[in-house]
C-alpha cells in the first residue's frame, strides 16, 4: 500500500526519467500538444490503471475514469454536472480520437454494489449506478448467485457504455462516417487475461 512518502519518491523517479534522462518528451507534448489516437473509459479502481495496463507512455492515451467505467446516456440537461460526457465530446470533438476502449474488470466493487445492494445509502454512487439497472442487469441478479452475477454484470456494464456511447449524436456520426471505433475490453484481475467483448 502506497504511502505518501513512497508516492512522493515515485514522483522523483518519474521526474528523473522524464525531465533528467529525456526531456525532449514533454517539451514536444507542451510545444506540440496532446494526440492521443485513443479514449480509455475505465473504472476508478486503484487495481486497474490503463496506463500501467497498456504500457502507455506520456500522451499515449486519454483517459476517463469513474465508478465501474460507465457511460451515462447522452443527455443535453445543461443543469447537472457531466463530467465524463464532457470528456468524451472534448476526446471526439476535439483531440479526434479513432477509438474509444470501454475498460472494464473483474471483482469491480461499484458492480458489486449494484448487485448487492438494494437499500442505496449512497448519495452520489446509487445515482451514478442507476446507468447500468437495465432489464438485462436486473435478469442476470436474478437468475445467479452474487459470485457469478458480479462477473456477468460487469460484462453487461461494458455493452451498456457501448450502447450509450452511441447515443451521442458526434460519436454515432464519427462511428458511421469510419472515423471512430469503439471496443469492449475486459480486465480479468485474477488470470490477467484481457478479453475481447467487442
Amino acid at each position: 500500500m502506497a504511502d505518501v512518502k513512497k508516492l512522493l519518491q515515485g514522483f522523483d523517479n518519474f521526474y528523473q526519467k522524464y525531465f533528467v534522462e529525456n526531456p525532449e518528451t514533454y517539451k514536444n507534448l507542451v510545444l506540440e500538444g496532446q494526440s492521443p489516437k485513443t479514449l480509455v473509459i475505465a473504472c476508478s479502481d486503484s487495481r486497474v490503471d490503463p496506463s500501467i495496463l497498456m504500457n502507455a507512455d506520456p500522451g499515449d492515451i486519454f483517459v476517463i475514469r469513474n465508478v465501474a467505467n460507465l457511460v451515462p446516456p447522452f443527455d443535453d440537461d445543461m443543469s447537472h454536472c457531466h463530467g465524463t460526457s464532457a470528456a468524451i465530446e472534448y476526446a471526439v470533438k476535439h483531440l479526434k480520437v479513432q477509438n474509444i476502449v470501454i475498460l472494464g474488470h473483474s471483482h469491480c466493487g461499484g458492480i458489486k454494489t449494484l448487485v448487492e445492494e438494494h437499500n442505496h445509502n449512497h448519495n452520489f454512487i446509487d445515482t451514478w449506478l442507476e446507468i447500468a439497472e437495465t432489464q438485462s442487469i436486473n435478469q442476470i441478479c436474478k437468475n445467479n448467485d452474487t459470485e457469478t452475477a458480479c462477473r456477468l454484470c460487469e460484462k453487461e456494464a461494458i455493452q451498456i457504455s457501448l450502447n450509450n456511447l452511441m447515443t451521442f449524436p458526434f460519436v454515432a456520426e464519427a462511428v458511421q462516417q469510419d472515423k471512430l471505433k469503439i471496443h469492449g475490453w475486459y480486465f480479468d484481475l485474477w488470470s490477467g487475461n484481457l478479453d475481447i467483448i467487442k
